[in-house]
């Protein structure tokens, strides 16, 4: 047995022993295409197993999260930071080895993947972040980001949807670094994939625009580098390789889908490794493997530390690049951007102030890059003078998704992965629906990625019910290390964006209206530097209240207008304004009953949203102003209303609640 085998079999070994220890897991696919991703780290990736994080190395993304073992057993035998009793520890509890790979426990992981396709798309995302950040950074003799990212992706990953999406756009923008290599073996869960599935997959990524290749042989080793040599050749085209290989490879059960998401079994596991000829012994790892894993270690340390020479050169050539590039892959966006941050005095939509301080800040912040899903005007999100992203402009920083929210959800993760750079993306917040998936990996992975999410009411109008977000808010509320934040006014946007660009351990949404909202007059109400804290009072009486009325974004102003109708008839009201659940969950406890004041037991919420996620603070026995149905075509101004969200008729609710004669 030569080494490639003898290396390959210890991955596929190690792979099948974990899921039988765990009594769980996917042994097909790690039987079946363990040679792949052996194939890729040994003649083709640059990595310092010692330093995951290097910054220039080549990443890795398998996109087949249910493959974890193998990936495992991969980055063990690479010489990460992965020991065997990590391996038996396999789908435990606390252990460095999930049932699917999670980024920020497995030294290695790059990408927490496991929904299919999401993986895929952040591998775009890397090449993207990729493309800008070698421009930007790169001068003559100093490639200092120069690496390519490669995904191993599953007949499922290509079923999805996004894959479409994410394909589409990696081809129009040429990203020559990308290669995609499908493990082809025609099998799914439910059985072949011919059930199902029959189209030509590697004619639908040539009209991408990719460079497509077929092995049918897809255990010839030669045959597998050479493909991949041509594509790391390709410049213009990101590249697409096909690689028939079979579900259990080797096994009583190849190509049974059976084998796909269940353990062999005992007697199964042990004829398989009596078929390659390999020992018994669960976990064994040849003495020559531990050799090879010597090996990658040193290889990785020697390119690690001719890169460190490379960028010692190119910091003292460019002082200000390396800093820059250094800060950059910290998340250290610097405070010079803060002080652009503009106070406005005009009403104005907050998305249209958030448009206004992104083209304040952005020069400030060089490796900011944004795009929105066709709506860039809607939303607001365009950096005028900046450049569009595009293959003849790499250094665009306005990235166009087209019509495509699922792709831009992964790729902004990608890109997050990646690090280097600061990427949001905008869209209606009723289309976060479909974002929701990288959205909730977003927060999962604590990816610093910036969601910009208008029209967020029925305030919006005339589009009607359709387009006018009902539980998106309390929907985004329920997912764990996601703030979403909803400015009452311009100028607490200009807060929203502070804190969004500031928290480097989980995505933030920015939630914004399409109507125009008043500017506060925060000579007469608290001063809007107070949202930092999730939640304020931005209106109080004298002495004790008789209710609290706790509100958010375009509901606050006439949360204040009710609070001084009611007044007026001798109702002392404090308002609250929430800009963050969230937030104001992360404050501490004397803070968090003083807003609160749990002694005053009338108490109120009004947002133009459904209000399960209030009664948290006003009780079972509050009253929630709230949209418990869907919107209808008709002017903003109208629907607020007719709907209940002014003044006027806030504080005649309650009234009607609280203060019946």
């Amino acid at each position: 047995m030569n080494r490639d085998d003898t290396v390959i079999n210890t991955i596929r070994f190690l792979s099948v022993d974990q899921v039988e220890r765990a009594k769980s897991g996917h042994p097909g696919m790690p039987l079946g295409a363990s040679h792949i991703a052996y194939l890729i780290f040994d003649r083709f990736l640059k990595f310092n197993p010692k330093d995951p994080n290097w910054i220039n190395r080549d990443r890795f993304v398998l996109s087949a999260g249910h493959a974890s073992a193998m990936l495992y057993s991969l980055l063990f035998v690479m010489g990460y930071d992965i020991n065997l009793e990590d391996l038996k520890s396999f789908r435990q509890l606390n252990s460095r080895t999930p049932g699917h790979p999670e980024r920020h426990l497995t030294p290695g992981v790059e990408a927490t993947t496991g929904p299919l396709g999401q993986g895929i798309g952040n591998a775009v995302g890397m090449a993207i972040a990729e493309k800008y950040l070698s421009n930007f950074f790169n001068r003559e003799g100093f490639p200092i980001i120069d690496h390519y990212t490669f995904a191993l992706v599953s007949d499922g990953d290509l079923m999805e949807g996004v894959s479409c999406e994410v394909g589409q756009l990696a081809g129009h923008l040429k990203l020559g670094k990308l290669i995609v290599i499908w493990d082809n073996n025609g099998v799914s869960i439910d059985g072949p994939t011919s059930l199902a599935w029959s189209e030509d997959v590697l004619k639908r990524f040539s009209a991408f625009g990719w460079h497509v290749a077929h092995i049918e042989d897809g255990y010839n080793l030669d045959e597998l580098e050479r493909a991949i040599k041509s594509a790391m050749e390709e410049k213009e085209r990101p590249s697409f390789i096909s690689v028939r290989t079979h579900l259990g490879y080797g096994s009583p059960k190849q190509d049974d889908a059976s084998v796909h998401g269940a353990p062999l079994g005992k007697e199964l596991a042990l004829e398989t490794k009596r078929r390659f000829g390999w020992s018994e012994e669960e976990f064994y790892v040849p003495e020559e493997v531990y050799n090879y894993r010597k090996e990658k270690i040193e290889k990785g340390l020697k390119a690690q530390e001719e890169w460190n020479r490379l960028f010692e050169e190119y910091r003292r050539a460019y002082p200000d690049l390396a800093q820059k590039l250094l800060k950059a892959f910290k998340g250290d966006w610097g405070e010079d951007y803060k002080i652009h941050i503009p106070v406005f005095t005009e009403p104005m939509a907050t998305r249209q102030a958030s448009g206004k301080l992104l083209n304040a800040i952005a020069k400030h912040i060089p490796t900011m890059i944004g795009g929105s899903a066709d709506l860039s005007e809607s939303n607001n999100t365009y950096l005028h003078g900046m450049g569009d992203f595009l293959a003849e402009n790499p250094l665009g920083r306005n990235i166009h998704y087209g019509v495509r929210e699922h792709a831009m959800g992964t790729i902004l993760n990608g890109m997050a992965y990646h690090g280097g750079v600061l990427p949001y993306g905008g869209t209606f917040l009723i289309f976060s629906d479909y974002m929701r998936p990288s959205i909730r990996l977003a927060a999962m992975s604590g990816l610093q990625v910036i969601y910009v999410f208008t029209h967020d009411s029925v305030g919006l109008g005339e589009d009607g019910p359709t387009h006018q977000p009902i539980e998106q808010l309390c929907s985004l509320r329920l997912i764990p290390n996601l703030w979403v934040l909803r400015p009452a006014d311009a100028n607490e946007v200009g807060i929203a964006w502070d804190m969004a660009i500031q928290r480097k351990d989980g995505p933030v949404a920015i939630v914004l209206s399409r109507q125009k909202l008043p500017i506060i007059d925060r000579n007469r109400y608290a001063f809007y530097e107070n949202a930092r804290r999730g939640a304020y009072i931005i209106a109080d009486t004298q002495g004790t209240p008789d209710l609290i009325i706790f509100a958010s974004g375009s509901e606050v102003h006439p949360s204040l207008s009710a609070k001084h109708i009611l007044e007026e008839e001798g109702i002392k009201v404090r308002v609250v304004n929430v800009l963050s659940f969230e937030v104001f969950e992360l404050q501490k406890e004397d803070y968090k009953e003083y807003v609160l004041s749990p002694q005053v037991k009338r108490r109120v919420a009004v947002e133009a949203g459904r209000g399960l996620c209030w009664y948290k603070y006003v009780g079972m026995d509050g009253l929630v102003i709230s949209m418990e149905e869907f919107g209808k075509s008709a002017p903003g101004d109208v629907l607020m209303d007719h709907f209940g969200f002014t003044g006027k008729k806030i504080a005649q609710r309650i009234k009607e609640f609280y203060f019946k004669q």
